[in-house]
């Protein structure tokens, strides 16, 4: 287990460029499997969870070309069928998440995919209830084997249906359409995920020969198609990552510029900074975040004070509200933080208790924040990183507080930040990576 080593109150300065995004990458590396021509994918982020889907491509034949750091061409021309249902690809798929979103391209092109009960982060239940009944209402029947732990989905041909989904789940909208655009007819699927990712995910398929209407809505119509071809495909920046560096330039920066944003694509996310007192500044493709020495939460129009709140695109996202809970210990003011999707996002907050902040949690679901207005900065501490966004927050935490401070299961960060001691340490941060 490797750790981290953080000597905290070193003010970071300098430009940063956002990996890319990793929920994206999940998606288009799964629609790689549904052609047997050349991918070429670049913007791809080195982390832990991207690299161990390509490795998960590779074993079942895909083969893989590297063209530069990130760029990437992919061709699955020769899937092995027989590994999909080994041990060894039952138990490597159980330990990411994003291995689930195999079964939509495996389905529609090979009307067979089995898949274990897939890992990621311990945040609580993440059922995958939408994806199966998805696949059932396009004509697939599967089975869920008890003993092995895995689910086992056929289906002669699939055709296209009206369906609406229980929820608006992003990685079950996207398994759907993948497994939809080879399928015989029409596909309507109603309250689907409209997240920048299953935009881009949507453009790409249609470059690919696919037939998709209401791209960047929550209705979506496919018409399906008998073949797709290849395509060339450049993933977004990581809008979470960007957030976060928001939330870093706020409490430990002395001016920072976040390089290639994709402004335009993070939707709501520079405004609830903002909201937080954060004077987020847009030139071009770039933010820039000043040095604060201090920032006020605003209030509602009523008087009452400010929540947040996560919700499906154009929402804001939950993966920032462990940021967002962090950034306003030393605010000035109150804040609810309402995690209303995952019931365990919040119980790394204690760690931030022991450092000094002043936190009530109510619930599994509902923090309050009171404010330090960087009177009392938080003390360093020994933490460990529950999962990828606690990491992060709990990293930022430590770079602004005083004394040495270390993180241990730095492997969770690892899974969605790229190279992160390194990076931050350009800006002036002193991250030390201990094995």
């Amino acid at each position: 287990m490797s750790s981290f080593r953080i000597e905290g109150g070193h003010r970071l300065s300098g430009e940063i460029v956002p990996q890319g995004a990793k929920n994206e990458a999940l998606e288009v590396l799964c629609a790689v499997l549904l052609t047997d021509e050349p991918v070429r994918i670049s913007n791809i982020p080195e982390i832990a969870d991207v690299n161990n889907q390509i490795e998960l491509l590779r074993r079942i034949g895909v083969k893989v070309e590297r063209h530069a750091k990130g760029d990437i061409t992919f061709q699955a021309d020769t899937v092995d069928l027989h590994y999909l249902q080994s041990d060894e690809f039952l138990t490597r798929s159980a330990r990411l998440r994003g291995s689930i979103m195999f079964v939509g391209p495996l389905l529609t092109r090979y009307g067979r995919a089995m898949v274990s009960k897939p890992g990621g982060d311990k945040i609580g239940r993440r059922r995958v209830d939408t994806h199966f009944l998805g696949m059932e209402k396009l004509g697939a029947k599967f089975a869920y084997d008890h003993e092995r732990g895995t689910f086992d989905i056929t289906a002669e041909r699939l055709n296209g249906s009206y369906m609406l989904l229980d929820e608006a789940s992003v990685t079950g909208t996207a398994n759907i359409i993948m497994a939809a655009v080879m399928a015989k007819g029409t596909t309507t699927i109603y309250n689907a995920a409209c997240e920048p990712y299953i935009q881009q995910l949507c453009r790409m398929l249609n470059r690919m020969g696919a037939h998709i209407e209401g791209i960047a809505s929550n209705l979506l119509t496919i018409h399906g198609v008998d073949k797709l071809h290849g395509t060339v495909h450049r993933i977004l920046p990581d809008m979470i990552e960007v957030g976060s560096f928001i939330g870093m330039a706020a409490m430990c920066g002395d001016g920072i510029r976040i390089k290639d944003v994709s402004y335009q694509d993070l939707g709501i996310i520079p405004y609830t900074f903002r909201r937080l007192g954060i004077n987020v500044q847009h030139y071009g493709d770039d933010i820039y975040v000043p040095c604060h020495e201090h920032y006020e939460i605003e209030s509602f129009i009523d008087g009452s004070f400010m929540t947040f709140a996560d919700a499906p695109w154009p929402g804001l996202t939950p993966d920032l509200l462990s940021v967002l809970l962090v950034v306003s210990t030393q605010a000035k003011g109150s804040v609810l933080i309402h995690q209303k999707m995952f019931e365990s996002r919040l119980f790394f907050v204690d760690k931030l208790i022991d450092m000094g902040a002043q936190i009530i949690l109510c619930d599994p679901h509902r923090a309050v924040v009171v404010g330090h207005d960087n009177q009392m900065r938080l003390r360093a501490g020994r933490m460990t990183s529950p999962d990828i966004r606690a990491g992060i927050a709990l990293l930022i935490a430590a770079l602004s507080a005083e004394g040495v401070s270390t993180i241990s299961n730095i492997e969770q960060i690892d899974r969605g930040y790229e190279n992160i001691e390194h990076r931050l340490n350009a800006l002036g941060a002193v991250i030390t990576r201990t094995e």
